[in-house]
């Protein structure tokens, strides 16, 4: 059985959630791998709506495993409110569904206020972060003075540590002239949140190898996408973590043989939320018409997106770092009633033809869309369930894409309902 991770091919909301949602229905453990509750996934199931930021998407279905990774930051006052709120949807989160790596670093409090202090004092300059504490949470993790899950069980080694890490966050805060952190204070929260958190936690990286040996089939769910990624996105306008295929092995304590497929969630359009480049972009009424449309609105933070053409080669990219095998094309029905369509096949800068984006912000920053100008469809594609229910200007759409970024189409998304979609590759028969 196959072992599939899923990522973003583009800036993130490539509408994950529902595809996630199919493929977890499958899939007997469904993993967490890296980021935080910056993520932001919306499944419908059975005419319920659950909106999951931190949470794996199979805790929703019964008889599935829940792994929250060694490389997420895991807010844990967040995730209970998290737990809370899904409860009264009858969700029941208990350590039979759930489980959370015990060297998963803790997001606390200061970082929260860190977080939105820097934005705060950037100004036009700030990177268009969530605000909750992700980035200076994986700073303390990387100059290791992090507190992690396991710490809590420890109460005197859980003492040193929050000294050592106030040594490095108080004297941040009195530069920034911001009140400093009480020790004691933050010592007793911990104390407080420990019995909520420990019956949680696990050696992830055990667990998921027994479950490989018994043949079990795992889903790695990465969050937001591929651009976003702290190496290969539009740096330094990106998040905190890496969001690649590569970093669903490391995140959770496996080695690379334990990826077999790499599916791609991939847009039939682009958008962004926050600051950053993005060469395609749509100011006009074309761009609003596709917002209004695609409903572009984060989940996490309602934030409106930024929309544009379709890239072809920021994706062709995407398909060669994530070493992705097939996309998932989302909202294809969004593209209905268009007249034409423009596909970025490269981006002109200074004057020099470019086949990707550079990592250069300034060349970033300068690049022009090369378009290809393709022919749109009047007529509906929204519930299309087969090859037979599209026109065929925009199966040869999807024909064009699939030659630009190198990758086939694995399915088409025509619709938010999960049943009206095309599947042309199952990942967990590869």
């Amino acid at each position: 059985m196959a072992n599939v991770v899923v990522v973003g091919s583009q800036w993130g909301d490539e509408g994950k959630g529902k595809i996630v949602d199919w493929l977890s229905e499958r899939a007997d453990v469904v993993v967490r791998f890296q980021g935080g509750h910056n993520a932001g996934h919306t499944l419908v199931i059975d005419g319920v709506t659950y909106k999951l930021s931190l949470l794996p998407s199979g805790i929703v279905r019964k008889n599935k495993l829940s792994i929250i990774g060694n490389g997420v930051v895991v807010d844990p006052w967040a995730l209970m409110i998290e737990i809370e709120n899904i409860a009264k949807l009858g969700v029941e989160v208990t350590p039979e569904n759930l489980r959370i790596a015990e060297n998963a670093t803790l997001i606390l409090p200061l970082h929260r206020n860190l977080d939105q202090a820097r934005e705060k004092a950037a100004g036009n300059a700030k990177i268009g972060t969530t605000g909750r504490g992700i980035g200076p949470a994986y700073e303390d993790k990387t100059a290791r003075r992090a507190i992690r899950v396991g710490d809590l069980a420890d109460t005197d080694v859980l003492a040193d540590k929050v000294d050592a890490l106030l040594f490095h966050h108080n004297a941040l805060l009195r530069g920034l002239e911001m009140p400093e952190i009480d020790g004691d204070e933050l010592l007793a929260e911990l104390h407080k949140m420990a019995p909520l958190l420990l019956p949680f936690a696990s050696t992830v990286w055990q667990d998921l190898n027994e479950m490989r040996r018994n043949c079990k089939r795992i889903l790695f769910e990465g969050a937001q996408g591929t651009m976003l990624d702290i190496d290969h996105g539009t740096y330094p306008f990106v998040t905190s973590s890496n969001t690649v295929a590569g970093q669903a092995a490391i995140g959770s304590g496996q080695g690379p043989g334990a990826i077999d497929y790499v599916l791609g969630i991939t847009k039939a359009y682009t958008t962004r939320v926050g600051s950053g480049p993005f060469p395609t972009e749509l100011e006009d009424e074309v761009g609003q018409q596709l917002g209004e449309r695609g409903r572009e609105f984060g989940v996490v933070t309602g934030r409106k997106r930024r929309c544009g053409w379709f890239d072809a080669a920021l994706v062709r990219q995407s398909v060669i770092v994530n070493g992705i095998t097939g996309i998932a094309l989302t909202k294809l029905d969004v593209l209905d009633g268009q007249k034409e369509l423009k596909v970025c096949v490269g981006y002109d800068i200074d004057g020099v033809t470019y086949d990707h984006l550079p990592a250069s912000t300034i060349r970033q920053a300068r690049a022009k869309p090369i378009y290809e100008t393709m022919e749109g469809w009047q007529e509906s594609t929204e519930g299309a369930r087969s090859w037979a229910d599209l026109p065929a200007t925009a199966i040869k759409y999807i024909r064009r894409i699939e030659e630009l970024i190198e990758a086939p189409v694995a399915s088409v998304s025509t619709s938010p309902e999960r049943d009206d979609t095309i599947l042309v590759h199952d990942p967990f028969q590869d």
